[in-house]
């Protein structure tokens, strides 16, 4: 593995090209010149038509829906690379497909989560990039380095300049479930605001039953902070129990990625939810944009991780 590319190059595949365009605009780069069709039998064809021989490759993709597609795409740009002699490869993840399958919750269970970092590396990706990993643990499934960012660094100031500084004492943050309670404990250290946690049990896959408030919110604003919004099940019963069970009086969301599937949209609007932050990391499905939802850039915080991976530079300066 080379340490270091003689030149940084940019490149795209089809999951996530606004936030790709937006890292080379940040860097001052044009994006790689290359093209990723589908044949008519389904097979993945991608083209790279310029030198990348001696460089430092980033290739951005969120392998979200179609998730199986875009690890392909991903997998062949990657080889592709390989193949064209270039000098490092990074596969920049904004999402991780499959992170949530990180362990066995019962017999026989594969672990995707392996499965998926084994199949980079074996492609020939010498470093991952990716944002707010659905387990952390997840970068231990890697035998190349994986550079974590979070989140919290880019919702704390949103939300800071969201409500004045006279508000703040009324505001309490909230864990939408008990694995997310590290996560959540962050946010609301840097922001300066006490932490509730929704107890819950889920009988199913992406059935939650809320059961209890552990905090005080009563007459509170509170802000529930996760990772993912699938079906938006847990958020959505998180927000009515925060409610009607604890007696917030208005409830705010934020979550990094937001996959907003199934009746994740007819969910939202039945909510008591005001607004739901989340970050571009996803694309937002068609019909899927509605006016509670924000989205914030991510592209300035990997291009920023970008130019001190380059220059060989630590990215913990982002973590603050």
């Amino acid at each position: 593995m080379n340490l270091h590319g003689k030149q940084i190059k940019i490149f795209t595949a089809n999951s996530n090209k606004k936030v790709a365009q937006g890292i080379a605009s940040a860097l001052g780069l044009p994006l790689g010149k290359s093209m990723v069709q589908t044949f008519s039998d389904g097979e993945i064809n991608v083209s790279i038509e310029e030198s990348v021989r001696g460089s430092d490759v980033f290739v951005v993709q969120s392998t979200c829906s179609p998730v199986n597609d875009h690890i392909m795409e991903l997998l062949i740009m990657i080889d592709a690379f390989k193949r064209a002699s270039a000098g490092r490869i990074t596969a920049v993840m904004p999402y991780f497909g499959y992170a949530r399958q990180d362990r066995k919750a019962k017999a026989r269970d594969p672990i995707s989560a392996k499965l998926v970092a084994d199949i980079i590396t074996a492609a020939g990706a010498d470093r991952v990039l990716t944002m707010d990993l659905h387990a952390p643990q997840i970068q231990g499934f890697f035998n190349i380095p994986v550079d974590h960012l979070l989140s919290t660094p880019l919702f704390v100031p949103y939300f800071q300049n969201r409500f004045p500084e006279e508000e703040k004492d009324d505001i309490v943050i909230v864990s939408p479930d008990t694995g997310s309670v590290g996560r959540t404990r962050r946010f609301a250290e840097k922001f300066g605001s006490p932490l509730a946690i929704i107890d819950k049990r889920r009988p199913k896959a992406n059935v939650s039953e809320v059961m209890n408030v552990i905090g005080d919110v009563r007459d509170k604003k509170v802000i529930l902070v996760d990772d993912v919004i699938d079906t938006a099940g847990t958020l959505c019963q998180a927000a009515h129990a925060l409610v009607e069970i604890g007696g917030a009086r208005e409830v705010y969301a934020c979550a990094a990625h937001g996959i907003l599937s199934g009746p994740a949209v007819q969910r939202l609007e039945a909510s008591p939810i005001r607004e739901l932050v989340l970050l571009d990391t996803i694309p937002l499905r068609e019909g899927a944009g509605i006016g509670m939802v924000t989205q914030l850039p991510v592209a300035p915080v990997f291009a920023e991780a970008i130019a001190r991976i380059y220059e060989d530079k630590p990215i913990s300066p982002l973590f603050v």
